[in-house]
């Protein structure tokens, strides 16, 4: 079967600290660090022998995973395995990209956000740039916040065209019509994070064809339902895979709603759902 992941280990720590950020803030202990290496590897492990299944990763961390060495590693080792379609990780792209060039490109993709006042502009579009050199696939994007908007037009400026720059909408900011236009003017689909998805009782992927799964390989439908499938490691989580519908009132996230069915959203980003990116137009 084709089968989407979604993983998310203990890793909290992250090297910047984003006032609007939902992700935990702290610094791991060496004891955490570890716990999270060896949880990510067990997870590396079973996804690689994994052969029967057609698989898709997105890794989804609390904190920053490509500061760290076993991230990388993880990444560039399952990009080579042939029963993996895509692997994928949200990072804000502080990290070295020389890596990269270990990587298979056909499967390799990331999700970069920019944080303005976290890092210079221009060292982070020059890493922008070295992804395009070293042909990755990636999408860049801020959190629309008026403070961002100007950083944001530069950016959609200084990209690449072929690039897509997405805009999410800042947690607890409403946007009036206008102010909304002006992000949509950046990028064309950020009226589907400008509000909440209704989506109680509607049907959705996560629980049939995606997963979430955390450090111990507890498998959730997706990470804002906490009810448990099972376990990835002993194989019970199979047998609770099956349509559901979505049991929450709403649903506010990309990697949440882009998998519900009553949103054109697969169509919107065929081949690129995990890393963003929009299919080519027509």
């Amino acid at each position: 079967m084709d089968l989407t992941l979604l993983y998310r280990g203990p890793l909290a720590s992250c090297d910047y600290d984003c006032p609007y950020c939902p992700f935990a803030k702290r610094r791991d202990s060496g004891a955490q660090l570890r716990a999270d290496r060896a949880c990510l590897e067990r997870f590396a492990d079973w996804a690689c022998a994994g052969t029967a299944d057609r698989l898709s990763l997105l890794f989804t961390p609390w904190g920053e995973g490509l500061v760290r060495s076993w991230y990388r590693d993880t990444l560039t080792r399952l990009s080579h395995q042939p029963h993996i379609r895509r692997v994928a990780i949200q990072t804000n792209l502080s990290c070295r990209t020389g890596w990269l060039a270990d990587a298979d490109p056909d499967t390799l993709a990331l999700w970069c956000t920019y944080h303005p006042g976290q890092t210079p502009y221009d060292r982070f579009l020059a890493k922008c740039r070295e992804l395009d050199r070293l042909g990755v696939r990636f999408s860049v994007g801020v959190v629309g916040l008026p403070a961002h908007l100007e950083a944001a037009r530069r950016l959609r400026a200084d990209l690449p065209e072929k690039v897509y720059l997405w805009v999410n909408a800042a947690e607890g900011h409403t946007y009036d019509d206008a102010e909304a236009d002006v992000w949509t003017a950046l990028d064309p689909l950020f009226p589907y994070s400008r509000h909440p998805h209704a989506s109680a009782g509607l049907p959705c992927r996560t629980g049939e064809s995606v997963i979430s799964v955390d450090g111990e390989g507890t498998v959730r439908r997706c990470h804002f339902v906490r009810a448990e499938l099972g376990n990835l490691y002993d194989g019970s989580y199979r047998r609770a895979l099956r349509p559901r519908p979505c049991p929450l009132t709403t649903c506010d996230c990309h990697i949440g709603y882009v998998h519900l069915e009553t949103l054109p959203l697969y169509d919107v980003f065929a081949g690129g759902v995990l890393e963003r990116i929009p299919a080519p137009a027509g």
